[in-house]
């Protein structure tokens, strides 16, 4: 399956390898650096590049490369996957997945990697089976490390989960307070024309748990409108079976944080905008322009739209902008022409407005196109597609859990063209 793993910064250095079933040269990634010479930004470096006798699979996330490679042809989602999964544990044991925290952590990071993969294979991948094998660093182990030379994160046993049917949950749990939170989370992609038509908008979810239940218990979860999930992705945890049939989840928990499902709502469907934009942008002959934008919450549900930020990427021959913002504070750079401007909580009874004026370089044109505007924000305790969680029931265990469960609306990638 996976041979070796590279691990790239944006300078181009390899400053991180591992490799399971043989030593592959690092030369091999002279392949994707052909590749990433020929990308305007990171994110469009192919995902697959093929070479002679290898195919290079990678990743790009806080601002690192994770190339996996591979010998023979094999699922390509399914290392994408893996690969997604090295970042998520690596942001649940130290915090970041940067340069300086994997460098930092370098033993642990090791470690993890032998115990995720056996000769190339996924072996153990859950985050609580994982803490039972390899602790994760705290400031009193990070001193005897640095004292005795030797490594004080490796478990002394092996974790009950890996001896059992379930392998993602470890047995003998147990806690004095019996409580599941599930939080409901769903990012908006939308590109809003500069008439403020809808041109594409599509919802990314995923419900995210915290389980701390005693035992084994059995969960089962159902929503009040679980046909808008048309396009699912689960745990393995889940019971797919039963969801084709009865729309129902039913899983045994892991222990602790898990994405239980991610889901995908498109354009297909009617996907309610919750704000939109009022903009005038305007460049005149004689090295100058006119900038006024108006931030308007829209279908809310009568929630509060929080978080605002609007990011404004100019020409490169804008040379400067003087703006008086009626809420919150903004920021130009000089150098990558980008203007960004933090509202904050938007108050409906004075709506956040940004003016002034845009200085150009003397002598240069109209420039040919406005800048598009990118717009983040969140709203707490709301689902935009309108999911609902009815009821979470818990099977084989007797006492009575705590359950709780969260929404929120926030921006994915949210563009309106000017």
């Amino acid at each position: 399956m996976i041979h070796s793993l590279f691990i790239i910064n944006n300078t181009g250095d390899v400053f991180m390898e591992k490799h399971w079933r043989s030593v592959i040269n690092k030369s091999i990634c002279d392949y994707f650096f052909e590749a990433q010479s020929k990308a305007t930004n990171p994110e469009d470096i192919p995902p697959i590049l093929s070479t002679p006798h290898h195919y290079l699979i990678n990743i790009y996330r806080n601002n690192l490369h994770f190339v996996a490679v591979v010998t023979t042809e094999v699922p390509p989602l399914f290392v994408l996957e893996f690969l997604h999964r090295v970042c998520d544990i690596f942001e649940d044991y130290f915090g970041d997945c940067n340069e300086s925290t994997l460098k930092e952590h370098y033993v642990i990071v090791f470690e993890l990697l032998d115990e995720m993969l056996d000769n190339g294979f996924p072996l153990a991948m859950e985050i609580n089976v994982l803490k039972e094998l390899i602790k994760p660093p705290n400031f009193l182990r990070t001193i005897t490390d640095t004292v005795t030379g030797k490594s004080t994160s490796v478990g002394a046993t092996l974790p009950t989960g890996q001896l059992s049917n379930i392998p993602w949950r470890r047995t003998g749990v147990k806690y004095t307070n019996n409580e599941a939170y599930f939080d409901v989370i769903e990012e908006i992609d939308a590109i809003i024309d500069k008439n403020g038509t809808t041109v594409i908008a599509e919802i990314q979810g995923y419900i995210d748990c915290l389980i701390k239940l005693s035992g084994m218990p059995d969960l089962t979860l159902t929503f009040i409108n679980p046909r808008l999930l048309d396009d699912v992705s689960f745990h393995p945890c889940v019971r797919f079976k039963r969801w084709e049939s009865e729309k129902i989840l039913s899983f045994v928990p892991p222990d602790g944080h898990f994405r239980l499902m991610s889901y995908h709502i498109g354009s297909n469907n009617m996907v309610a905008i919750p704000l939109y934009v009022k903009h005038n942008i305007s460049f005149r002959e004689g090295s100058s322009g006119r900038f006024d934008v108006t931030v308007c919450p829209k279908q809310t549900m009568g929630k509060s739209v929080e978080n605002v930020v609007v990011e404004v990427p100019f020409p490169k021959a804008v040379l400067n902008v003087t703006l008086t913002p009626s809420q919150g504070k903004y920021s130009f750079d000089p150098v990558s022409k980008m203007m960004t401007w933090e509202v904050g909580k938007i108050d409906t009874s004075k709506l956040p407005n940004i003016k002034g004026s845009i200085s150009l370089q003397t002598g240069a044109g109209i420039p040919e196109s406005n800048p598009a505007i990118t717009v983040m924000f969140s709203i707490s305790q709301m689902a935009v597609s309108g999911l609902k969680v009815n009821r979470l029931d818990m099977y084989g265990e007797k006492y009575k859990p705590f359950k709780g469960v969260k929404y929120l609306t926030r921006a994915g990638k949210f563009q309106i063209r000017t």
